[in-house]
């Protein structure tokens, strides 16, 4: 008798639970499949209108003069024999690297030219040194002559295996150490690299305003990356926030420096190759500027904004009473760690891409006035200061949001005062 009491119990107990959770109810699995199915349909139709976006502004232009790079025909090839070699090393200027001469019979290795045997000279320079041997992989750049003979220049080594091995194993860590998500984090930057060489530079290139177009960009591969990281939570959507208006902030401060130093993208190195390669089809090159610090800053101030909402949302879970006031204090405590790190982070980044024109100007021993209010380190200075400080506003800005919506969530009185 105590049995069968027993399990009346539990059959109750498991149909409370179940009627709770609404597993077990009739129509749970049909708006579980309901919801899914949407979703996916959703995800369809998201995906298409990106692909015919890309499509879009990728499509070539009929009238367009085809460059002169795109005429050239680069191919890998395998150095079959050295024939001559006078290179002698130079201990003086290069560190040892050998400068000299080298005849190099070659095999083309892909293209229309597959199989055919070329011999080729490679000077060997201080910059210009590939140093062949029997064996190597190399590139080089095919071309006739006058009298319609087929001849080889050398290029460089040909190193896509390698980096590609690099990349994987990179993949290969993300996905094996950070699991299911690694593989979305993985997911997430190929949706941004996507973004910004198929999307935003087509669009930059056919005249579209780049501060506009790369904030645009910014959110959407944001959003794209933190949905995918963490799903439709409330912890994304705060990081999501938190970030666009950190790196907002950073653009509209490279934007007002800008406009009283002044500085723009006509100051940076690149302009003048622009402005003769790309002004024509009706880019915008003053924009530039501000859109890089958007795209360098985009990163750092995710981290910052998902190492945040994280750190709010996991103090809730463990204190549902607490309030907004003190879930703030909170947040603002973590990121005050995360902001000192991120922020040298961005700096030192800036720094180490512009080692070598530092340690050259240190070498030329320029004057302090000349050095600080040169182009290149005042663009250096500017790039680096706003992404810090678009790291630093999005500290409270993410604090508070996160905040907030975990306390609207519960209901909990949201006094800064409790």
């Amino acid at each position: 008798m105590g049995k069968k009491n027993f399990n009346d119990t539990e059959l109750i107990h498991k149909s409370a639970v179940s009627d709770k959770t609404g597993f077990n109810k009739p129509g749970a699995a049909k708006l579980l499949n309901r919801r899914n199915i949407t979703r996916l349909l959703i995800l369809i139709l998201l995906l298409s209108i990106f692909t015919a976006v890309i499509v879009l502004v990728n499509r070539s232009d009929s009238n367009a003069v085809p460059s002169s790079a795109s005429r050239f025909v680069f191919v890998p090839a395998h150095v079959l024999d050295v024939l001559y070699d006078d290179a002698e090393p130079d201990y003086v200027r290069s560190e040892g690297r050998r400068l000299g001469k080298q005849e190099l019979k070659i095999e083309i290795l892909s293209g229309a030219h597959k199989g055919e045997i070329l011999q080729l000279t490679n000077y060997l320079s201080a910059l210009a040194n590939v140093d062949a041997h029997t064996g190597d992989r190399i590139i080089v750049r095919i071309d006739t002559n006058e009298k319609g003979n087929l001849y080889a220049t050398m290029y460089n080594y040909d190193r896509g295996i390698v980096l590609g091995v690099f990349i994987l194993i990179f993949m290969l860590l993300l996905v094996a150490i950070g699991g299911k998500k690694g593989a979305k984090a993985l997911l997430g930057l190929i949706f941004t690299l996507v973004s910004i060489w198929f999307i935003l530079m087509p669009m930059m290139m056919r005249g579209f305003n780049p501060i506009l177009i790369t904030s645009l960009i910014a959110v959407v591969t944001t959003t794209v990356s933190l949905l995918l990281l963490d799903g439709f939570t409330q912890k994304a959507f705060a990081a999501i926030l938190g970030c666009a208006a950190g790196v907002a902030a950073a653009g509209l401060i490279t934007a007002l420096f800008g406009q009283v130093t002044p500085f723009n993208g006509f100051n940076m190195s690149e302009a003048e190759s622009l402005i003769l390669h790309v002004t024509d089809k009706g880019m915008k090159i003053s924009g530039l500027l501000v859109s890089g610090v958007i795209i360098a800053a985009l990163g750092a101030v995710m981290d910052v904004a998902m190492s945040i909402a994280s750190s709010v949302n996991e103090l809730y879970t463990l204190n549902s009473n607490i309030s907004v006031g003190k879930l703030f204090i909170s947040g603002m405590n973590i990121g005050r760690d995360a902001m000192g790190t991120m922020a040298n982070t961005l700096i030192l980044a800036f720094v180490g891409s512009s080692l070598n024109m530092l340690i050259l100007t240190r070498a030329y021993d320029i004057p302090f006035i000349q050095l600080i209010n040169s182009n290149y380190i005042g663009i250096e200075i500017i790039q680096g200061v706003a992404g810090s400080i678009g790291i630093i506003l999005t500290v409270p800005f993410v604090a508070f949001i996160s905040s907030w919506f975990m306390i609207r969530k519960s209901g909990v009185k949201s006094s800064f005062g409790k």
